[in-house]
């Protein structure tokens, strides 16, 4: 065979080869998408973002955006870098983390004295629903106590539920959505256990709000 036979041979096993991957990939996808959902866009970190610094344009490149199934993505997660930009996080961060919309507050120009979290208390940050609720009055709800109401909507084959998960506990801090298609954010003092119900019940997506005691 001629040189030039060769090199057309070798051009052609190259483009089979070339769509044999195409079609591979392509399945493998849809397997995927099958099982876990679509594909949606999230923004992750890729270093390490300190707690209270503001993520300004010099530190873009510490966000990136990976494509996960639909069922891997937290509530809250952002979806664009922009998002995060001259807001800073409330927690340091760490790398390979998704980036949360209730993680990150916007700096004021001076961050107002909050209540005390009490002895044997822990401050927890949990997104909350119908907060707007709680700034009704002239007096800033922050340091007032709230019952912190939990609930489930209805699915397939179970009832919509609701229950307060921790009674009487102290608002620390309250913050407005900083973005639109955002939540409210508190933080609230109590104990270790309530804490962790809180977390895990916004971990599996459920609703949190605050009922101002009377």
């Amino acid at each position: 065979m001629s040189r030039r036979g060769r090199a057309v041979l070798f051009l052609a096993a190259a483009v089979v080869c070339a769509l044999l991957a195409a079609v591979v990939a392509g399945r493998y996808r849809s397997r995927v998408e099958a099982r876990y959902g679509p594909l949606r866009s999230v923004v992750v970190s890729t270093a390490e973002l300190p707690a209270d610094q503001p993520i300004g344009v010099d530190r873009a490149s510490a966000l990136a955006v990976r494509r996960v199934p639909a069922s891997f993505v937290p509530p809250g997660a952002l979806v664009h870098p922009a998002d995060a930009l001259g807001r800073a996080p409330s927690a340091t961060i760490p790398a390979g983390s998704y980036v949360l919309g209730a993680q990150l507050a916007v700096p004021g120009p001076k961050a107002p004295r909050t209540p005390g979290v009490g002895q044997g208390l822990r401050p927890v940050q949990v997104a909350v629903a119908g907060a707007e609720a709680l700034t009704i009055g002239e007096r800033s709800p922050e340091g007032s106590r709230v019952d912190v109401v939990v609930s489930r909507q209805a699915g397939l084959g179970r009832s919509a539920t609701a229950r307060i998960a921790a009674a009487a506990v102290k608002l620390l801090a309250l913050s407005s959505p900083a973005g639109p298609g955002e939540s409210w954010s508190a933080t609230l003092a109590v104990t270790e256990q309530q804490a962790l119900s809180l977390i895990g019940a916004q971990s599996a997506g459920r609703e949190i709000r605050l009922l101002p005691r009377p």
